[in-house]
């Protein structure tokens, strides 16, 4: 995001993870973070204080701003881990949808989105450049959904293409077969 904010495009980053309740744990209490959450909310702190940030203003909110997870609810509204063909997946994918405009811009300060299954087809979001998978998946049209939403050329404020090189790469932290296969399939394209 420093090298290209110039651009006024909106990094995402995007996280594949294997249970719900490793982003959001419910307590008697109410929900709170799971130990995801809290590794991102420390970690984000950490580069608050760091002096090479200090232009990215986001990173002066409050850490819990800067994140969220994208699941089906249940009639609770608690999320939960769904195989991304349930009726309750419909609410997380009308989030998404709904509101990608308010996503992509500068103001919204949300920059790393959490999901478990709800991102699976008809999500395509231009800004994702950073994907990580905190799951296994042995299904290669799995892999491939999920390569695919970091697989778009970036828009800036006005919502027009960037086609500059500087911006359109694409991170994909996971394992070693997840590597090779994402690294054949951005070759191929």
């Amino acid at each position: 995001e420093l090298a290209i904010r110039h651009l006024g495009v909106k990094v995402l980053s995007l996280f594949f993870i294997d249970r719900v309740a490793n982003y959001r744990v419910y307590t008697e209490d109410g929900p709170k973070p799971g130990r995801l959450a809290e590794i991102v909310e420390t970690s984000l702190r950490e580069f608050a204080r760091e002096a090479r940030y200090r232009e990215l203003k986001w990173l002066q909110l409050p850490p819990e701003s800067l994140h969220h997870g994208y699941f089906a609810e249940d009639k609770q509204h608690k999320f939960k881990d769904a195989s991304g063909n349930t009726a309750d997946d419909a609410t997380a994918y009308e989030l998404i949808m709904g509101n990608k405009e308010r996503l992509l811009s500068l103001d919204e300060p949300l920059r790393f989105i959490f999901s478990h299954s709800a991102l699976r087809e008809g999500w395509d979001n231009p800004n994702v450049f950073q994907i990580c998978t905190l799951n296994e998946r042995a299904s290669t049209m799995t892999k491939r959904q999920e390569i695919g939403r970091g697989l778009r050329l970036p828009v800036d404020q006005q919502g027009e293409r960037v086609r500059d090189d500087s911006v359109n790469r694409l991170c994909v932290v996971s394992n070693e077969s997840y590597n090779e296969f994402a690294k054949g399939l951005q070759e191929s394209y």
